[in-house]
């Protein structure tokens, strides 16, 4: 008789925890197309693949579930993802950025002739107006991009350039035929953490103490979106 109090309540705690959301989270881009090239030379995906590997623990401390999605880099196929993310309770893809060619400068770094941009950074999100709950992406986009600007993190006004706004002043816009974004069964945002051909901000995303800062307010941005940790949204 006496262990059935503790039974109940060991019960209740397991179904607390296996109900806590899930977020897929996805690196973008793949080995065979690893994105845009950074100043330096350096891929895309590997910048998407190791702050989403400093990120996914950080999510977990939250309270929340997390589903990687293509941290092995073999998921070529865009369609693939969401489809690898059915059942879960959010969808995060983890991107890096670049700019057209056009505002595009030479340089020359180790000996190799590259690229750079002196006119673009900053984190961007982008939300679909074709995903199934386009008002929980915008809700946790807003979020997430609240807590990054809290921190000290700057959204890039240059996608005003080419994407309607869905709130400029924390960094969210529309991306209505983003694959991964219209195609998720849940809410769905794609993260912009920075502008890789930026020769600062490059330096900036690779910066240990930066990276955990900007995942520590991403996460807490969307936690406090799914309201799992008792902090409040932001306004």
């Amino acid at each position: 008789m006496k262990l059935f109090p503790i039974f109940v309540a060991f019960s209740g705690f397991t179904a607390a925890v296996a109900a806590a959301p899930e977020i897929a989270l996805d690196v973008g881009h793949d080995l065979q197309n690893p994105g845009a090239t950074s100043a330096r030379g350096r891929n895309e995906y590997d910048f998407n693949r190791d702050f989403a590997t400093i990120l996914a623990p950080v999510i977990r401390e939250r309270g929340l579930g997390v589903r990687e999605i293509n941290f092995n880099g073999r998921i070529a196929n865009l369609i693939a993802r969401p489809r690898a993310a059915e059942g879960s309770d959010f969808f995060l893809s983890i991107h890096h950025d670049s700019i057209s060619e056009s505002w595009l400068l030479p340089w020359v770094w180790e000996g190799t002739e590259l690229t750079h941009t002196e006119v673009k950074r900053g984190f961007g999100l982008f939300v679909s107006r074709t995903n199934v709950d386009l008002a929980g992406s915008l809700r946790c986009a807003s979020a997430m991009g609240a807590v990054l600007r809290r921190a000290g993190f700057s959204p890039t006004p240059w996608h005003g350039r080419k994407h309607v706004a869905a709130d400029a002043e924390n960094g969210v816009w529309y991306y209505d035929n983003l694959v991964v974004l219209k195609n998720a069964r849940q809410p769905a945002v794609l993260f912009e953490a920075g502008v890789i051909k930026h020769k600062d901000e490059e330096l900036e995303l690779l910066d240990p103490q930066r990276q955990s800062r900007m995942a520590d307010a991403l996460a807490t941005g969307l936690a406090a979106c799914l309201s799992v940790t008792g902090i409040s949204a932001p306004e």
